[in-house]
């Protein structure tokens, strides 16, 4: 079937409150916007809130292609047990008794900037990975086995913020922490591992994604002013679609539309990043703009341009 003219072709990044899935957020949009062909990049878990890029329209195709692989969270982490899914919805499996050093603030944050470095991490098996065709999570529910491979993830960054709790069952001991990560990391596998590594179990308890990629908190909406104000939210909120592939990019002449358009290859010309201007290399993704808007992705071969992903309907938002 063919899809339908969209009015709106944009990247809006929206604040994920919790107790919603991602899925839902995308339903949400949907209504508020009027138009059907919408998608997100980087699911959130539902009890997870923050940073949730969302392509609408010709946008979608971009959703692949977005340069998001270091992520920042704000997490909070209760040390005493552990849960089936490693965050505070989870059963729990495994409790043990805090070790007295855990509450001395000096210590957790040691602790915590002591994970910073690339490791082998074992993902949770409720997770969204693919194993055999189906989800793990889809798997675990059903009380089957999952084998998950480790993934190698960088922490690129890890901070402490506050300690605070009483090491009961009313008043756990909680660690509310900053992380910059890797694409691909799992916070909730983060606080299972370093409960272990401390002596004792660790779960999730709180998380808020606050970046993702060059997308910050500041940059995001809310699901309540979107249905607000709908597609008049667009015109000032929506993300920059160069910045957020983080590529160089190519002004279009006017006399290229029609071989742009049709997918002819084009002279390299020159292209900008990071303020210098220079030919573009071999291979390298260029982001084509006319009228700031997205027009296309394309790729140097030899002295041309050619043709990667196209836009029929131009991406709004370039700066």
């Amino acid at each position: 079937m063919r899809r339908g003219i969209s009015a709106i072709n944009a990247l809006l990044a929206v604040d994920k409150p919790c107790g919603m899935t991602s899925h839902d957020v995308v339903s949400r949009v949907r209504r508020a916007l009027g138009e059907r062909r919408v998608g997100h990049a980087g699911t959130l878990d539902p009890d997870a809130s923050g940073v949730l890029v969302v392509g609408v329209g010709q946008a979608t195709k971009l959703l692949g292609m977005l340069t998001l692989d270091r992520k920042s969270y704000r997490a909070r982490i209760e040390f005493g047990s552990q849960t089936t899914t490693d965050d505070a919805e989870g059963e729990v499996i495994a409790s043990s008794a805090v070790p007295p050093e855990l509450f001395d603030a000096d210590v957790a944050a040691r602790a915590v900037t002591g994970l910073v470095g690339e490791l082998d991490q074992m993902p949770p098996a409720f997770s969204a990975i693919s194993v055999g065709g189906k989800r793990a999570y889809a798997l675990a529910r059903e009380g089957k086995e999952v084998k998950l491979s480790p993934r190698h993830v960088t922490i690129h960054e890890a901070g402490l913020l506050s300690v605070a709790g009483e090491g009961t069952a009313e008043s756990p001991l909680v660690w509310e922490c900053d992380f910059d990560v890797s694409k691909g990391t799992y916070i909730r596998s983060i606080a299972r591992d370093l409960g272990l590594m401390l002596g004792t179990h660790a779960h999730l308890c709180g998380l808020r994604r606050t970046s993702a990629g060059m997308v910050g908190i500041a940059d995001c909406v809310s699901l309540d002013e979107l249905a607000e104000r709908g597609r008049d939210l667009m015109a000032d909120r929506a993300l920059d679609p160069v910045a957020c592939l983080g590529i160089a990019t190519r002004a279009v002449e006017v006399t290229e539309i029609a071989d742009i358009t049709c997918g002819r290859h084009i002279p390299m010309g020159l292209v900008s990043f990071d303020g210098v201007t220079r030919e573009p290399r071999p291979g390298e993704p260029i982001a084509l703009v006319w009228d700031h808007a997205l027009v296309g992705v394309w790729q140097r071969r030899s002295t041309d341009l050619v043709c990667s992903t196209n836009f029929p309907q131009a991406i709004e938002g370039v700066r």
